[in-house]
């Protein structure tokens, strides 16, 4: 038997706040990569891991969120947790490849290629694995078109997020490429929920038409936590808020302007030769005056 789905149970509410967590985790992951490109090489791992796990825990709550507003009418959805939280594992796994990958073989041709796909295609399994752990009285098929869509819609989002990351340099930057981020992560879900169809059981009908939250919020709770220190670590980094030059010499990254890893001072420091030629000055000086007397 068909069933039908209701994906907007709480109006714009669940959508609008599912952007919004995807343009959070979207920003932290993005200044988090920025940060890892400027930093020494022993550095550079803690602040990957981190974006990664910004972006990666961003998608996922944008999904679940998404999905407090989702039913099926006339049966209950209840989450397979295993399932559920393998899927958040998966995201952040596969974007911290992709990261990785953009972070130590720069933001530019075949590592940011191969780092785009691996992360698009984390998030695209996130989105599906995610899907596969919902129970209910019957199971789900899909449009195999328009979930090629959707994984292509993922793929260059992550390729364009982590392009923007080895670029962005000011806060309105990333800002911008945040809320585009938001966007097509928003919309790669709202595509593979529209390649979605459901076939109930026979035995299926009961009275439960509301979408039930309830089951959502205790497992949002981790991945949100996460994104508030993530948030926190950042805000308090000198270097991405108050652009203080960092105390530790920065070695060059691929990908990166050579300008952005010279320190802003207030004077520039005379050249070495030009010392040199102002100690031996009052030697020439002293060595030529007998000889013009």
């Amino acid at each position: 038997m068909q069933g039908m789905v209701d994906g907007f149970g709480y109006g714009a509410v669940t959508p609008l706040v599912a952007y919004l967590m995807a343009c959070f985790g979207g920003a932290l992951g993005l200044r988090c990569i920025t940060r890892s490109l400027l930093v020494t090489h022993s550095r550079r791992p803690a602040w990957l891991a981190l974006g990664a796990a910004a972006l990666g825990c961003g998608t996922w709550t944008m999904h679940f969120v998404a999905m407090m507003g989702f039913s099926i009418v006339r049966t209950p959805v209840h989450y397979d947790e295993p399932v559920t939280y393998a899927s958040l594992g998966l995201a952040v796994v596969m974007v911290g490849i992709g990261v990785f990958i953009v972070g130590y073989g720069g933001a530019t041709g075949a590592p940011l290629f191969t780092g785009g796909t691996i992360t698009g295609l984390g998030v695209a399994s996130m989105h599906y694995l995610g899907m596969a752990g919902m129970r209910f009285h019957g199971r789900f098929a899909y449009s195999t078109p328009t979930v090629v869509v959707s994984v292509a819609i993922a793929v260059v989002a992550a390729t364009a997020a982590l392009w923007a990351a080895g670029r962005a340099r000011g806060l309105l930057p990333t800002v911008g490429a945040s809320l585009l981020m938001g966007v097509a992560v928003s919309g790669m879900h709202y595509t593979a929920m529209a390649a979605l169809s459901v076939h109930l059981d026979g035995a299926a009908e009961t009275t439960a038409d509301a979408p039930d939250a309830s089951a959502l919020v205790p497992m949002l709770l981790g991945p949100l936590v996460l994104l508030v220190l993530a948030g926190v670590v950042v805000i308090l980094d000198p270097m991405l808020v108050l652009r203080h030059p960092d105390r530790a010499p920065a070695l060059p990254a691929p990908g990166v302007p050579a300008a952005a890893l010279i320190p802003r001072t207030g004077h520039r420091p005379a050249a070495p030769h030009q010392h040199h030629r102002s100690n031996r000055r009052p030697v020439r000086q002293g060595a030529r005056t007998p000889q013009n007397r």
